[in-house]
């Protein structure tokens, strides 16, 4: 009996051993109907190095003497608003009459601009903390307007030169963005003098406007000094409550405070709560983001489905934004899918910002919830594909509306928009379609032409290039997930690939040391003790998010999550 029990142990523990360990099932991927009428293959075809585009438009940005034809889009702002330091500007577009050292006292310059120009800088590795003898960073913070009481970052320094463009203190998007901005900022550039103590002030700031709000975000914007929303002439931007979701959890995150986790959950509460989309430029997206994290981390239940739909299908609310959304279209012989912007202005009007800033949370996200993998890949594919077509040498002369001026910034600086026709009345242009083209001249009647170049458009573009990668096969991406991830565990690289052709197809991966790779999609391993040139494969018109481990690393499986040495990650 002894030997017969021994032998039951032996066998047990032989087939334990020889036992496959059970990851769960695999995720089942959810369609978006928008993405899915987007094409697989988007023609004309041409992944830029966007990694390169980044650190050109950086060279040329902050280069106080440029031999550009251009000249210098930077100059240094000797007012000292809000904070004892000086701090600098930088062109919204190119020759904006508004701007520069020598008109409206050297104020009139952009955080949205800058911020975007130091975290696409920040997130390629280029440290804007000591370049060329200063440090960008934190001149940054005199965007931080306490002199007006807000007490909040803005899209100005200070009042006095708001009314010449923008959005400051009256249209909500433009405040609260420049938060959401400035603690992804704060993230890539940590310990800078002063940084935590604005971070703190402004989650204070938020977290007492998301008590006044609750889950009434119906306001055109909120008066952060006297904690009350104000409706003007500006549609209702109930989206807002996306970026106040998106700083309080990231306030969460870095200070530990549960109040504002709490708080951050009542602000997606109320975009959840909508009836319909009120989607414009990035806060909802941003929203989502949060709401996957919370789902993922916390144990909440949003429906980030319908919200996801709310973007892509865009804003048909008569006191929104109404017509913004995610275009699918095609436009002469260039598919132009997956660019933010306008889906009824002149049959559809595309700008480069929006369409860039969209990765920045929805590329993340797929690692909370991995169900949008496919679809994430699929427009991804589509929209970095067709934003390279901002770019003078990116689109033939033409389709673009000022080609005998393309080489005013040797290319580094793009086209604000990109038009299904042109409105302008050019004559060369009629029934000519796409037209890359901008709003510059429209702001101001002395800007000249070039103003349709944007450096406000462009200043993002690092976000791209940190996550976009290309593979050895044409149109599978390699896209970095971790890249704007901001305020998270980040203990392993993980990637999301996705393969648009019909049939399986084979990626080179490359590492120097023996490698295993775990796909959170499929739940299993894809690679393992590999080590240099190694083969990964696709399935046919699906996508894979892979965490890279050291081989043998040990994967841990408790309700559903997966964890290695106590770091989740997968969550479903």
């Amino acid at each position: 009996m002894i030997r017969f029990n021994i032998l039951i142990i032996c066998s047990l523990i032989w087939l334990s051993g020889c036992g496959k360990p059970d990851y769960g099932p695999p995720v089942k991927q959810v369609k978006v109907s928008r993405i899915e009428a987007m094409p697989t293959t988007p023609a004309p075809y041409k992944m830029l190095d966007w990694r390169k585009k980044a650190t050109d438009f950086d060279r040329f940005a902050f280069d106080f003497n440029t031999q550009m034809s251009s000249g210098p889009v930077i100059w240094i702002d000797n007012n000292q608003r809000n904070i004892p330091q000086v701090t600098f500007g930088l062109y919204t577009a190119i020759h904006d009459v508004r701007q520069g050292v020598n008109h409206n006292n050297g104020e009139f310059h952009e955080s949205l601009n800058s911020l975007a120009a130091l975290l696409g800088a920040g997130l390629i590795g280029i440290d804007k903390t000591n370049d060329g003898g200063y440090n960008y960073v934190k001149m940054i913070q005199n965007y931080f307007n306490t002199d007006n009481g807000w007490n909040i970052m803005m899209n100005n320094t200070c009042p006095e030169v708001a009314a010449l463009g923008g959005g400051y203190g009256r249209d909500w998007w433009y405040d609260v963005l420049p938060n959401a901005l400035f603690y992804a900022l704060c993230d890539v550039f940590p310990n800078v003098e002063n940084a935590d103590n604005i971070q703190k002030t402004i989650a204070e700031q938020f977290y007492n406007a998301s008590k006044v709000l609750g889950k009434n975000y119906d306001y055109s914007f909120f008066n952060y000094a006297q904690m009350k929303g104000m409706v003007n002439q500006i549609p209702l931007q109930q989206d807002a409550a996306g970026g106040h979701a998106y700083v309080l959890y990231a306030a969460w995150k870095k200070f530990n405070d549960s109040r504002y986790l709490e708080e951050a959950k009542v602000a997606v509460a109320a975009l959840e709560e909508q009836k319909e989309s009120r989607f414009y430029e990035i806060l909802l997206p941003l929203g989502i983001y949060t709401a996957a994290r919370l789902n993922a981390e916390t144990g909440t239940n949003y429906d980030t489905k319908k919200m996801i739909d709310w973007v892509f299908d865009g804003c048909t609310a008569k006191d929104g934004r109404t017509g913004w959304g995610i275009i699918v279209d095609k436009w002469g012989d260039f598919d132009v899918s997956g660019l933010q912007g306008s889906i009824t202005d002149g049959g559809g009007y595309a700008f480069l910002m929006n369409s860039i800033k969209m990765a920045w949370p929805l590329v993340p996200m797929v690692k909370y919830e991995p169900q949008y993998a496919r679809a994430i890949g699929k427009w991804m594919l589509n929209n970095a594909n067709a934003c390279r077509l901002f770019f003078p040498y990116e689109i033939d002369d033409a389709h673009q509306w000022l080609p005998e001026m393309k080489n005013i910034t040797g290319g580094t600086v793009s086209y604000e928009g990109l038009r299904k026709a042109d409105d302008y009345g050019k004559e060369s242009l009629k029934g000519v379609s796409p037209v890359a083209i901008g709003d510059g001249p429209k702001w101001n009647p002395k800007n000249p032409p070039e103003s349709m170049f944007s450096l406000y458009s462009t200043a993002p573009v690092g976000m791209l290039g940190a996550i976009v990668d290309t593979t050895d096969v044409k149109g599978i991406l390699k896209l970095n997930c971790n890249a704007t991830d901001f305020y998270a565990d980040k203990p392993f690289p993980v990637y999301l690939v996705y393969n648009p052709y019909n049939e399986d197809k084979e990626i080179t991966w490359q590492s120097d040391q023996p490698i295993d790779i775990f796909d959170i999609v499929s739940k299993r391993y894809v690679i393992q003790n590999a080590t240099g040139t190694v083969k990964l494969s696709i399935p046919a018109d699906a996508a894979l998010v892979v965490t890279e481990f050291l081989a043998g690393t040990k994967i841990d499986s408790e309700k559903g999550r997966l964890s290695v040495q106590g770091k989740v990650f997968s969550f479903k």
